[in-house]
């Protein structure tokens, strides 16, 4: 990746324009058997997509505060891309209450109620289908989000400084952030087109950067498992072969 590379929308933006059909984001469900890759171009696309609904529908800018109360997922990945790319701090498992936008999955809805901004919801349901019925209070991400234009361009430059990621208490700004990332991608091995799975939650930064980070600043890919819990050993064995994984954090 580009050394001149300050923020994690920076990582992407060169992993675009090195290799856009390789896989970046391969993520597993095994509690319901979804299976989903997406290439560097697939994913870039959902995060123009979802920074122009946090921009253009959402009217969030620059220093405005998320509470991304959202599991291990693909669909996560890009939402914490696309507040870097707006310049929006992405607090993950943040307090809605303190929030100007709470994002939430079926399961954090009543809590995402405490925020007094805008709220969006995903099903997280296989192939991001929309949610049965609206959940209350909310609009629906896979309803709003297809509508919208498939290249992003910022109102206000994104300070690489600025507040980039809250996880476990810990602010990270957007240098900071990619910093570490790169740090974590050679004590982890990980060199371009390095293949690494992850059973890890996005519950504090070593899952998030070995879920996401690291891979992207290495110009490598993620095999990203949400309840890894419940494969078999012999069937982790075979995801690793298929996938031709090179590192396992688990």
């Amino acid at each position: 990746m580009n050394a001149s590379d300050r923020t994690p929308a920076d990582l992407l933006r060169s992993a675009l324009a090195a290799d856009p059909a390789r896989p970046l984001v391969t993520f597993y469900d095994d509690a319901t058997g979804e299976r989903v890759e997406l290439s560097v171009a697939t994913f870039a696309n959902w995060v123009a997509k979802t920074a122009n609904l946090l921009q253009g529908e959402l009217s969030a800018e620059p220093g405005d505060r998320l509470a991304l109360l959202l599991p291990a997922h693909w669909q996560t990945a890009v939402w914490l891309l696309a507040c870097s790319s707006v310049g929006v701090t992405a607090e993950v498992g943040g307090d809605p209450a303190g929030a100007d936008l709470v994002v939430a999955g079926p399961d954090t809805l009543d809590a995402g109620l405490a925020c007094s901004g805008e709220r969006i919801a995903l099903s997280l349901a296989p192939l991001g289908r929309r949610f049965p019925a609206v959940p209350a209070g909310y609009a629906d991400y896979a309803v709003e989000v297809p509508s919208q234009g498939d290249r992003f361009a910022p109102f206000a430059p994104v300070d690489a400084g600025a507040p980039a990621l809250v996880v476990d208490g810990v602010e990270r700004g957007g240098a900071e952030l990619v910093a570490q990332a790169r740090a974590d991608a050679e004590a982890l091995g990980l060199a371009p087109g390095a293949r690494l799975l992850s059973g890890l939650g996005y519950g504090d930064w070593k899952g998030l950067s070995t879920g996401l980070y690291a891979p992207l600043a290495a110009g490598g890919s993620v095999v990203l498992c949400r309840n890894l819990d419940q494969l078999s050993p012999d069937s982790l064995a075979k995801r690793v072969e298929s996938e031709r994984v090179t590192v396992t954090e688990v």
